[in-house]
């Protein structure tokens, strides 16, 4: 072997020898991590649009006819009905005397304070004789305050019993003679008065109204006195 193929045959063993360490220290390769999945960015909402309210049905509005009755002219004893009139009159007896007592302690208690007014008014009153009359009126007062109340009691009862059937039949008349004539709704003009500002004579019915309920149902005997 001559010198020169050996110093060939030594370098290929050396580099084999290298190249087996290099394959001994060449780190191990990292694991590329995983790519995170991208999120998805959500595409702006557009606002949602009112729906639009479909326009209301017009509803049909009935006509109306609007009528007032004075209820207070129903006792009028030449204009008002005379049923009314006649069944207030047939209890009136009951209580004449009744009511002649309270007009008669009504009256001695207006002398009762008339005195006493003089006596006051005198250059030297006489204090005993007005206290003495003070206590007298003030004994009227109270006899009269509890005769009255038993008056009301009795009267308000006695009326009730005349007038109750009667008034529920005017109030079934007023009913059908406000449907006869188109009229929608029927006001007590003596009730509404203070509220009343104006009003045509021509929705007043009260005339027609007593006229009709009289010629329908006539008085069964003569007026009472």
């Amino acid at each position: 072997m001559t010198i020169r193929s050996a110093l060939v045959l030594f370098c290929l063993i050396l580099a084999g020898g290298v190249a087996q360490v290099v394959a001994q220290v060449r780190p191990a390769a990292t694991p590329t991590p995983a790519r995170p999945t991208a999120t998805p960015t959500p595409a702006p909402t557009r606002p949602a649009t009112p729906q639009t309210q479909a326009p209301a049905t017009d509803v049909p509005v009935p006509p109306s006819r609007i009528a007032l009755i004075d209820t207070t002219m129903f006792v009028d004893e030449k204009k008002g009905i005379f049923r009314y009139v006649d069944a207030i009159k047939s209890i009136q007896p009951q209580f004449a005397a009744a009511n002649a007592e309270l007009v008669n302690l009504q009256t001695r208690i207006n002398a009762m304070v008339e005195d006493i007014r003089k006596l006051r008014a005198t250059p030297q009153p006489d204090a005993r004789a007005i206290q003495t009359k003070q206590e007298e009126g003030t004994r009227l007062q109270q006899d009269w305050n509890m005769k009255k109340q038993r008056f009301d009691e009795d009267y308000s009862k006695k009326y009730q019993e005349a007038t109750g059937p009667l008034s529920e039949q005017i109030g079934k008349a007023m009913d059908q003679f406000a449907r006869e004539r188109g009229i929608t709704m029927t006001l007590d003009f003596s009730k509404l008065l203070p509220a009343m500002l104006t009003a045509l004579p021509a929705v007043d019915v009260t005339e027609a109204f007593i006229a009709d309920f009289n010629r329908k149902n006539p008085r069964t005997g003569p007026a009472p006195r």
